[in-house]
């Protein structure tokens, strides 16, 4: 029960953020109607029920079946094992992410199963060239500029009715099922092979699992035509009883759905225990709750989302849209975009990560803040693309070559985890809300919907690289500049210990006329050693004390 409540908690604090900018809305300039707004309050506890569920249930079953494969994995120096179970599992694993769902039902034309499908085989095979990379020790930004002209490119021919959802389905697959698997297995593998960067080797990985789906959906793309498609009106809403007859509609529409998630991974766990794990019937039967867990979680997470927040956020978005002041969805969205993005589960998964792996050495403050800076910018520039109704790529070409750029002089770790964070930072929360807000908003100016309102997910997984990169490079200064300062004032001491010295002796700072008589022989200079080494060593401590307040936005202790 403690740890169903911790989770509460977290859910609470997940979607704490959206439900004060609704409150502040619904009280101040957009009244919504009562059908609207009571879908929203009552979503808004069956999405905190779901999110704690399903948080349960992957640390008790997901988070715990992915590491006794990955364990497995790891050791085993055999690449025509480690491959194919990881293409598997990531494939899987990414059926299972809930904000993966939230996008396939906003796509028209496509059928959710297909696109789904797409998407799990890019990240199953872009997992397999991350570990690849840890094995073969490439180097991650040059990886990173192969994939990203491949993306480009493929771009150039692609129809631009695809092009946003293609970035769009690399941002939402990386989230609280996949990222706590695929950190674990490349800490775990670089971990196993060692060498001087296994800290920087160990990140990298989701950057990659992200790129991979934007190349398989731009397959997709040639294959399958498109509509615009049309925005959907809620349901007229009366009373309470409708309320609960919609949520029980949508609770039986998502189950086939989740079903369809989750067998596979119990299937492919089932067929690992038998040959090659082997746990007691005990471990068998938590991870059968936690299963349990899941699906409930989900479910509810699905159903909450889909009936409640996406109607909510589509009005919210297409009110403010048709004012005659309709500017102000931009900072309306910069602040959805800065608070959501810091009660992302993932998020705090990954940073958590970080703070293990550097000791410290990383602020998690320093690095959330910058996180959320960059995503409320994306939400912005979103907004103001689709009230100005130009492509995205006019945002997405220079941003990754701004963030490719920076490659050159930032810290590899950064590097790594600025692309880390990209992925993990469009979550279930942010994905529901941030994209359904696009597309109210979208649909107020006389948008396309498919062009203009699908793009902001891929905004959200760009932005943190320039930001993160950023951060590393004032930190690589910093850094520089400490220890510049701590040389200086080690010396500064050494001169003050010397003319001390020279005073305490009463004999000329040069040492001239020096001579060594019996009086002098006669001093206890052990004992003006000693003092002196005592004050020098204060001094010291003061002044680096002095640059340690002076690095308010980076924790340099270690």
């Amino acid at each position: 029960m403690n740890r169903l409540w911790n989770k509460l908690k977290e859910s609470i604090f997940s979607v704490f953020p959206v439900a004060v900018i609704v409150a502040i809305l619904q009280f101040t300039i957009l009244p919504m109607p009562k059908g609207i707004a009571l879908l929203f309050w009552s979503g808004a506890v069956i999405v905190i029920l779901g999110l704690s569920f399903f948080g349960l249930g992957a640390d008790i079953a997901l988070m715990p079946m992915g590491q006794h494969i990955g364990s497995r994995l790891t050791k085993t120096k055999k690449l025509w094992v480690l491959l194919p179970v990881s293409f598997l599992l990531g494939m899987l694993l990414t059926a299972a992410e809930p904000d993966l769902h939230i996008l396939a039902d906003q796509v028209p034309s496509v059928p959710r199963i297909v696109l789904i499908l797409y998407v799990s085989v890019g990240v199953g095979v872009s997992l397999v060239i991350a570990l690849l990379r840890i094995i073969r020790q490439f180097h991650l930004p040059w990886l990173l500029m192969i994939f990203y002209a491949l993306v480009f490119i493929a771009a150039a021919f692609l129809p631009e009715s695809y092009i946003a959802v293609a970035f769009d389905s690399g941002g939402v697959t990386t989230g609280p099922v996949t990222v706590p698997f695929i950190l674990a297995l490349g800490v775990g593998l670089s971990s196993v092979l060692g060498g001087n960067r296994s800290h920087d080797e160990s990140f990298g990985l989701i950057a990659l699992c992200s790129v991979g789906p934007i190349l398989s959906v731009m397959i997709m793309g040639f294959f399958y035509k498109n509509s615009e498609g049309a925005a959907a009106h809620p349901a007229v809403i009366t009373d309470w009883l409708s309320v609960v007859r919609i949520f029980i509609d949508g609770l039986l529409y998502y189950i086939e759905s989740v079903g369809i998630a989750l067998v596979p991974i119990i299937l492919f766990f089932t067929v690992f225990q038998i040959t090659v794990i082997h746990l007691k019937t005990q471990q068998l039967v938590k991870l059968g709750i936690g299963m349990i867990y899941t699906f409930v979680g989900l479910l509810l997470f699905l159903t909450g989302a889909n009936v409640a927040f996406i109607p909510a956020a589509k009005y919210i978005g297409q009110t403010l849209g048709a004012l005659p002041y309709n500017w102000i969805l931009i900072p309306i969205g910069a602040l959805l975009g800065f608070f959501i993005v810091a009660s992302e589960p993932a998020v705090h998964i990954l940073y958590n990560q970080i703070w293990d792996m550097t000791a410290g050495a990383i602020s998690r403050r320093a690095m959330l803040m910058s996180l959320s800076i960059g995503v409320g910018i994306s939400v912005a520039l979103s907004i103001t693309r689709i009230l100005f109704d130009f492509s995205i790529l006019y945002y997405l070409i220079p941003g990754y070559l701004i963030a490719l750029a920076l490659t050159r002089f930032c810290p590899p770790i950064f590097t790594a985890i600025g692309f880390d964070s990209g992925g993990v930072a469009t979550g279930p929360i942010t994905a529901t809300f941030t994209l359904a807000f696009s597309l109210g908003a979208c649909a107020a100016v006389g948008g396309n919907i498919l062009t203009d309102a699908f793009g902001v997910i891929a905004m959200v997984a760009m932005t943190p690289l320039i930001t993160i990169q950023s951060l590393g490079i004032l930190y690589k200064e910093k850094l520089r500049f400490t220890e510049e300062e701590e040389q200086e004032t080690l010396d500064l001491a050494g001169e003050r210990a010397e003319e001390e010295f020279f005073e305490f002796m009463d004999v000329p700072s040069d040492g001239e006329g020096v001579e060594w008589s019996e009086s002098l022989a006669n001093v206890d200079v052990n004992e003006w050693v000693e003092n002196i080494e005592w004050a020098e060593e204060l001094e010291t401590q003061r002044r680096l004390a002095d640059l340690a307040a002076d690095n308010h936005y980076i924790d340099l202790e270690s």
